[in-house]
């Protein structure tokens, strides 16, 4: 159950030649249109990083010259076919001009078929979109894995939520909407605040609170030959909230192995009904001993980007501790970079990932830079990256 040799470094050595990577979900028909514009453009260009000679579609927001020299200096297999858009219009014109250049499309999230129908696509739109359904979770996990959830309808929300008792709200929709539609979790006695797509969805998954022990993300991808591999355990830091921070990487407490073949064994059925690609699969150990599967992410995840970083530029790394951390800031991208230069210059940091929102017609203005932490000391490691927390936040 180790990772494979030969883990994969670029996209290409994932998807194979003669293929276009898109990682923007499609403009939301539930929610407002501009609400979640900026998070949309920034999964686009994540994979800027480690992209080398596969055609990318992505926000030009992900193509900042100083970025993409910051990304250079780290040694990363920087894209070298950069199909950037910087409009809604332009997004859509990549994808049909990949189209007509005879590649076929890779899209992490679904799109309409109107724009890439089923043939010219690596994974169908539909596939996409069940397999990234919160609601669909028990069609490709063992019984022993399943946490108790159930699938409700809008009418019977209130019911099945009930304010006296703890509960995990889902979307349950094929959409895919890329962190547009968030988990919103309630504890037992609080007031319970829906959130806004529980006015625009028809369908929820109710799912019971958890006290978890660990929480894991198995990074794991399909290639070419539809077999799925393990790429690296990795374990999840999230806020008080539950809500996802960041990655801790190298280092971490390993899954039993009964837990980690499971992983194996759900990516592997994925792949035997069409899908290529990374995923990453969020399992946890509860304070009473329980093994449960809580979320499959079959999509490139920000868990599997600074793995293929790393495999790239420091293999060595890999065994050490890491941590990854997001910075946004209301200021331009390069201005960031040019605070960073002194951290990044010490070495122990790498840059996997930015977007700057300026150069695109997205009216909000943000900057967002993810960078991967690591060293040979958790401790030294973690306080490194409480440091760069705290100067986005000064």
């Amino acid at each position: 159950m180790s990772p494979s040799v030969g883990a994969p470094r670029a996209l290409a050595d994932v998807y194979g030649r003669g293929v276009a990577v898109s990682a923007r979900p499609a403009l939301e028909t539930a929610v407002p249109a501009s609400r979640h514009r900026t998070t949309r453009d920034a999964l686009s260009a994540r994979p800027v990083a480690i992209a080398a000679g596969t055609p990318l579609i992505c926000s030009a927001g992900g193509t900042d010259p100083a970025l993409l020299a910051q990304l250079r200096d780290g040694g990363l297999p920087v894209g070298t076919d950069l199909r950037e858009f910087r409009t809604e219009a332009e997004f859509a014109a990549r994808v049909t001009e990949a189209r007509l250049d005879g590649l076929l499309l890779a899209m992490e999230y679904p799109l309409p078929t109107s724009l890439c129908p089923d043939e010219d696509a690596v994974k169908t739109a539909r596939l996409v979109g069940f397999l990234n359904n919160k609601a669909s979770i028990g069609t490709f996990v063992s019984p022993r894995f399943q946490a108790r959830r159930g699938v409700v309808s809008r009418a019977d929300l209130a019911e099945a939520a009930p304010a006296g008792e703890s509960w995990v709200l889902k979307a349950a929709t094929d959409d895919a909407h890329g962190a547009s539609l968030d988990v919103y979790l309630h504890r037992a006695g609080e007031r319970v605040v829906l959130p806004l797509f529980a006015d625009v969805l028809d369908e929820f998954v109710v799912e019971e609170y958890l006290d978890l022990l660990r929480n894991w993300g198995v990074q794991l991808y399909v290639g070419t030959d539809a077999v799925a591999r393990l790429l690296a355990v990795t374990e999840q830091r999230v806020d008080e909230a539950g809500v996802y921070v960041g990655g801790l990487f190298g280092a971490v407490t390993q899954p039993p192995a009964d837990l980690l073949a499971e992983c194996v064994a759900i990516t592997q059925r994925a792949a035997d009904v069409g899908y290529r690609g990374l995923c990453s699969l969020d399992c946890a150990q509860t304070a009473d001993g329980r093994l449960v599967m809580l979320d499959l992410n079959f999509r490139i995840t920000g868990g599997s980007v600074p793995l293929l970083a790393l495999q790239s530029v420091r293999p060595d790394a890999l065994d050490g501790p890491a941590e990854s951390v997001k910075l946004v800031v209301a200021a331009p991208l390069a201005d960031l970079l040019v605070e960073l230069r002194p951290a990044l210059a010490a070495g122990g940091l790498l840059v996997t990932s930015g977007h700057d929102t300026a150069r695109t017609d997205d009216s909000a203005r943000q900057s967002t830079l993810q960078l991967l932490v690591h060293g040979d000391d958790p401790d030294d490691v973690s306080a490194r990256r409480r440091a760069l927390e705290a100067k986005v936040r000064r």
